[in-house]
C-alpha cells in the first residue's frame, strides 16, 4: 500500500515562504498526478495545485502567481513552494497521488500564517 509523507508546514507571518515536500513510499509505480489540496477550519476540502507525470501543472486561482508545484519522478516526490503566504492561506495541506484506479493520501500538514 501507497504511503505519502508530507513535511515542511509550519508557522509563518504574512508574507513568508514555506516549502512542502511529499514523498511516496511502498510504491514501484509512478504516480499518473501528484497533488496538493488544503482544508481551512470549517470550509471544504480544494485543489491547489496539480502536476502530471510530463510535468504539465495547474492551479487554483488563488494560489497563481505565488505558488509553485513541482516533482521527482525519480523520487515519486512533489513539491509546494508558497511564497508570499496570506492568512487566507491557512489550512491544513495534504499530498493527494492518483494512480490508475486508486488514490493514495497524506496525512496532512498544518500551515498558519500570522497577519
Amino acid at each position: 500500500q501507497v504511503q505519502l509523507v508530507e513535511s515542511g508546514g509550519g508557522l509563518v507571518q504574512a508574507g513568508g515562504s514555506l516549502r512542502l515536500s511529499c514523498a511516496a513510499s511502498r510504491s514501484t509505480l509512478t504516480p499518473v498526478t501528484m497533488g496538493w489540496y488544503r482544508q481551512a477550519p470549517g470550509k471544504q476540502r480544494e485543489l491547489v495545485a496539480w502536476i502530471i507525470r510530463s510535468g504539465s501543472t495547474n492551479y487554483a486561482d488563488s494560489v497563481k502567481g505565488r505558488f509553485t508545484i513541482s516533482r521527482d519522478n525519480a523520487k515519486n516526490t512533489v513539491y509546494l513552494q508558497m511564497n508570499s503566504l496570506q492568512p487566507e492561506d491557512t489550512a491544513v495541506y495534504y499530498c493527494n497521488a492518483h494512480y490508475p484506479g486508486a488514490d493514495a493520501w497524506g496525512q496532512g500538514t498544518l500551515v498558519t500564517v500570522s497577519s
